[in-house]
Parts: structure tokens; C-alpha cells; sequence
């Protein structure tokens, strides 16, 4: 798969794939520049005086440039639960909203079969048409 397949991605994805190869890595690269604005002095968290967080340039250059993949693998997570990215915007409703979204996209599991957006994505090994032992020349 290559990079613009992976940014903006088409169809269907599973549980796994969207854990593995979007939230976590997409997370992670969040909280990394965090902590790259937050030594260089770009950004603050709260303190008692200030509740606000500062976000600075770092991450906010990050969550621009990740916000095009979030979206689309949300997306295709919803495809393959047969749910319209429509869906996404339940993300702004305050609390709920995301909580929901992510129940929906990281826990509730897809569509077995074909959907209207195609079939599912499938890891692992396939079952073979015939049984592997014993092998056909012994019977």
C-alpha cells in the first residue's frame, strides 16, 4: 500500500486496521509533538492559574496534516459497518459525541459479508479449498 492509499483510503477497513495503523501511530505522533512544543516552549498545559491549554505550532502543523487520514480511515471504519461518513459529524456534539464515534468506529465489530461498500477487509490466512493433511497422494 502506498502512501496516498494509506492518507486517503476507499472502501472498507477492519477493526485491527484502524487501531494498528491509524489511531495508535496517529496518537502517538500527536503526543510526540506535544512534547515538542511543550520544550520548546510553544505551548503550556493547564495549571490552576491558567486552565487553558496552549497548543503550539508543532502540533498544530501535525493535526492539520494527519486531520485528511483520521478522517477517511473514520470513514471507511463506518463503510464497513455499512454506516455513511455522514456519521463523522456526531464527533462534535459535545462529550458524547466523540464517545460515540468511538464505540462506533473502535469496538463494535464490521459487517461479515459485502456491503454497499464493497467487501470486507480480510487478515490472515484464507482457508484453503482442500485440507492440508493429509495430502491427497496418501489417500
Amino acid at each position: 500500500m502506498g502512501f496516498w492509499q494509506w492518507y486517503v483510503r476507499r472502501g472498507r477497513i477492519d477493526r485491527r486496521t484502524w487501531w494498528l495503523h491509524y489511531t495508535l501511530p496517529l496518537t502517538v505522533l500527536a503526543l510526540l509533538a506535544l512534547l515538542a512544543d511543550l520544550t520548546t516552549g510553544g505551548g503550556h498545559l493547564p495549571t490552576p492559574a491558567d486552565p487553558t491549554v496552549g497548543y503550539g505550532p508543532v502540533l498544530t502543523l501535525v493535526a492539520l496534516l494527519s486531520a485528511p487520514a483520521s478522517i477517511s480511515a473514520n470513514a471507511t471504519r463506518l463503510h464497513d459497518r455499512g454506516l455513511p461518513a455522514g456519521l463523522l459529524l456526531l464527533g462534535l456534539v459535545p462529550v458524547v459525541g466523540p464517545l460515540g464515534l468511538l464505540v462506533l468506529t473502535g469496538f463494535v465489530p464490521g459487517d461479515r459479508g459485502p456491503n454497499r461498500y464493497g467487501p470486507p477487509n480480510v487478515h490472515g490466512p484464507r482457508p484453503a479449498e482442500q485440507p492440508l493433511y493429509p495430502p491427497p497422494s496418501w489417500t
